[in-house]
């Protein structure tokens, strides 16, 4: 596991409806999971996290509902709604043609070599 990476503005809110689509889960669940995909390279305080996950509820792209944790303790557990599906699919869309463009760039060679 290399170094972590920092958080580009603007991301964590695709990083957390990236990983709620995955299937539902808790706050917590939320951070872990994000480490666990992005291979540790991604690691999100808990600070950061409650204001994004208040933000994409009030924006209607999350809804919640209380359940148990695999720990037996009550947690509120987090969802995708439509509005959350759409938004995911036209974020994603636009970040990879972000990393085309910067890939492009990156690999361009002097003229001539």
């Amino acid at each position: 596991m290399g170094p972590t990476a920092d958080i580009l503005p603007g991301t964590l809110d695709l990083l957390i409806l990236k990983v709620v689509s995955l299937g539902p889960v808790h706050g917590y669940g939320i951070l872990l999971r994000i480490e666990a995909v992005s291979r540790g390279g991604f690691k999100i305080e808990q600070g950061a996290l409650y204001p994004a996950l208040y933000r994409l509820i009030h924006q209607g792209l999350l809804e919640s509902e209380w359940g148990v944790s695999d720990h037996n303790r009550r947690a509120r557990f987090y969802r995708l709604t439509a509005a959350g599906r759409r938004r995911l699919k036209v974020e994603m869309a636009g970040w990879q043609r972000l990393v085309a463009a910067m890939g492009a760039v990156l690999s361009a060679e002097p003229e001539g070599a």
